[in-house]
């Protein structure tokens, strides 16, 4: 008996083992070694730290990381002060995130100027950067791309009614910003090419 209480009391028993009680954090929370540290109480500590994460490997905008910090609590002034700082030194640029996101989205998915600068938008992106970035598209470009997006998908609308052709590939074009008139104006065209009858596209021109 002696040697067996020996053995649970000893260096190596749990409760008086060399490894001692788990570990707290600094608000007494137990954590194994293998979790992170409590996050930073200093609330310009911590909106560096949200904004750095946010910031690795996807450029952000302004309003993006302000709304992230609203949601983390971050008080206002702190936010803004972090935020100028970060503009300073090129980590957040909404011009060159604009003009990126419309090179990328246009090309990637054939985005009309209308739906770039909703997007853009959506991301807090400032009203005049936003006509900047979409300027870079002019009017031939955006009907080029139209003619692109129609010709892909023209050969799988093949044995679909006229009328039913028209609707499906003009509403292509519209859900991706596209205006109704160029839309209609270049699905005709697509289907004059193809061999349909000009006349009775006629009544598809745009007013």
């Amino acid at each position: 008996m002696r040697e067996e209480t020996g053995a649970l009391s000893g260096s190596g028993g749990p409760g008086t083992g060399s490894e001692g009680p788990p570990k707290r954090g600094r608000r007494g929370r137990r954590r194994t070694d293998g979790e992170e540290p409590t996050p930073p109480r200093d609330p310009e500590e911590a909106a560096r730290a949200l904004c750095l994460r946010l910031l690795t490997g996807t450029p952000r905008t302004r309003g993006q990381l302000a709304e992230a910090m609203r949601r983390r609590d971050i008080p206002e002034d702190v936010a803004e002060h972090v935020l100028a700082r970060f503009e300073d030194v090129g980590l957040i640029d909404d011009s060159a995130f604009a003009n990126a996101w419309v090179e990328s989205r246009h090309h990637s998915r054939g985005l009309a100027r209308r739906a770039l600068a909703r997007e853009l938008r959506t991301r807090g992106v400032d009203g005049e950067l936003v006509d900047e970035a979409v300027g870079q598209l002019d009017a031939a470009q955006e009907e080029a791309t139209a003619r692109e997006l129609v010709e892909r998908k023209l050969r799988a609308t093949r044995g679909l009614e006229r009328e039913k052709r028209i609707r499906r590939l003009a509403g292509l074009l519209a859900r991706k910003g596209y205006s109704e008139g160029l839309a209609l104006s270049v699905v005709r065209a697509a289907l004059e090419e193809e061999g349909e009858d000009a006349e009775a596209l006629e009544q598809y021109l745009p007013e």
